[in-house]
């Protein structure tokens, strides 16, 4: 079955481009120039992926991503012009798993759009694993906090499932970037940092499970024992 790709983009030369591209990788796109009927679109279409641009003209891409995180943990693919980091930093808080700055290179874009595809599918093994009060079943795609369903967004889940399968050791913020982005390390990039702290808010009074090791990245303790004050 053909992934399906909804592109929000008021540039219709630069979505005609992308569209033309992806489609020719196999994709099934659906194009969208403004943000105000995006939610509409997402919950009737049921897009695999959203390629989200921020600068929209009737409504902010940043608002179209907070409204979409409100029922829908699929993909969110940012397009930025990236002349502030504020605008991803902001977006990376409100759910978005990726960022690409403008200008677009397609077979960058069809990296990144292939590697949260693949991580928003089923995994095929039969892996659990239990770390704490944390519980994740990682075919199912699903996580749970003392016995409570734990509501990520794809990137959110992988960055768990990362740190659980590697619980009591330290995790280097360049080796997290590279295996959830499939980019080399940026030492400016502060998308690990915030989703790091997304996920520590979704895990409540557990969120310190999540330790900070300064200069070097993070660690998952076994246990809340574990955790030193």
């Amino acid at each position: 079955m053909q992934e399906k790709i909804l592109i929000v983009e008021d540039d219709v030369p630069l979505a005609s481009l992308l569209s033309e591209y992806l489609t020719g990788q196999g994709y099934k796109i659906e194009v969208q120039h403004r943000g105000s009927d995006v939610k509409k679109r997402v919950v009737a279409g049921r897009p695999d992926l959203v390629i989200l641009d921020l600068m929209l003209p009737d409504i902010s891409g940043l608002d179209v991503c907070r409204s979409l995180r409100e029922g829908w943990r699929g993909p969110i693919l940012m397009l930025t012009a990236m002349k502030d980091d504020v605008d991803v930093v902001t977006g990376l808080e409100l759910g978005a798993d990726d960022y690409l700055g403008k200008p677009v290179a397609p077979r960058v874009l069809l990296a990144r759009v292939r590697a949260l595809l693949r991580r928003s599918s089923s995994d095929l093994n039969s892996e659990m694993i239990e770390v704490g009060p944390v519980t994740i079943n990682v075919p199912g795609r699903s996580a749970y906090l003392d016995g409570e369903p734990l509501d990520l967004t794809t990137t959110e889940f992988d960055l768990l499932v990362l740190l659980a399968r590697r619980a009591g050791r330290v995790q280097k913020r360049n080796i997290l970037v590279e295996e959830l982005r499939g980019i080399n390390f940026d030492s400016f990039d502060r998308s690990i940092d915030v989703l790091v702290s997304r996920l520590r808010r979704k895990l409540k009074k557990h969120g310190d499970l999540i330790k900070t090791v300064r200069g070097l990245g993070y660690l998952m303790a076994h246990s809340a024992t574990d955790v030193s004050s």
